[in-house]
């Protein structure tokens, strides 16, 4: 099902009105996510465990048709509009903020319909770990690894979903030396944030293993390892969570993702954001 939102319209909406009326829900069914429809799902989201934010994705999605049809919960996992208040109490942030970074910069699901993690494994970065650890990658290249191990980022090798874990473990395979497992765990990000593997020791876990172990829990640990990077990684002369709290979404927005924040409107998607939230 794909995300859908207040104004939004489609088949999606009116299967989603019929869901909410089934619940409980005084909603008009019809193809448009109207102000009925919105408030009924943040009632249903602060409900069960949810971020109230009324987008309808993933997350929502599954907790919706598992109250439906009344089905065990699958995934457990998830964040909570507690967590996110927390979060925001602990970093000094506005909730607004917390809400806003939450909606543009998360992947929208930090976990797999079984619960791990989403990761996204990279090649290239691959490369470059084992080279800091003193091992030539070009001995490793074959017919066999050229979709783990390679010099120059190519979109075409990501596979997805469940795929990522097939790249991951291949590439950790690839020799029984336990720098290639250091390194391919190194070379994948991790969770609704997608925070790199390598990234673990600036942020104070005492290897990549308890990293990823921590990513395995709940979301609510994605979002304090997104804490720990915007406290401890500076750009342009301050920490990204000042960035945050003086509202300077450029800045954010591209210390953050990268020079390509502007081509994909980061910081407007920020900005927009956090004026929705701020309004209520």
């Amino acid at each position: 099902m794909r995300t859908i939102r207040y104004r939004s319209r489609g088949q999606e909406v009116h299967y989603l009105e019929e869901i909410l009326t089934k619940l409980g829900y005084t909603v008009y069914v019809s193809n448009y996510f109207g102000k009925d429809t919105n408030k009924a799902v943040k009632d249903f989201q602060s409900k069960n465990n949810l971020v109230v934010d009324g987008i309808v994705g993933l997350k929502s999605w599954s907790k919706l048709i598992e109250a439906e049809k009344k089905l065990t919960a699958f995934n457990d996992k998830f964040l909570s509009e507690q967590d996110i208040q927390d979060f925001a109490g602990q970093s000094g942030l506005e909730l607004a903020m917390v809400k806003a970074v939450n909606e543009v910069e998360s992947r929208g699901k930090g976990f797999l319909l079984y619960g791990r993690p989403v990761i996204l494994f990279e090649g290239h970065v691959f490369w470059r770990e084992l080279e800091k650890r003193g091992v030539n990658p070009a001995q490793y290249v074959s017919q066999h690894t050229a979709d783990v191990l390679y010099k120059t980022w190519k979109r075409t090798h990501y596979r997805g979903g469940a795929g990522e874990y097939d790249r991951l473990e291949k590439a950790s395979g690839i020799s029984d030396l336990p720098v290639f497992h250091d390194a391919a765990y190194c070379s994948s990000s991790w969770g609704a944030f997608q925070i790199m593997g390598f990234h673990y020791k600036h942020l104070g876990y005492a290897s990549v293993d308890h990293f990823v172990s921590e990513m395995y829990q709940h979301e609510r640990e994605h979002l304090k390892a997104f804490g720990k990077f915007i406290e401890k990684t500076s750009f342009k002369g301050k920490k990204l969570i000042n960035w945050i709290k003086e509202k300077n979404w450029a800045r954010f927005a591209e210390g953050y993702n990268g020079p390509g924040y502007k081509k994909n409107k980061y910081d407007l998607k920020l900005k927009n954001a956090y004026v929705k939230y701020s309004n209520g």
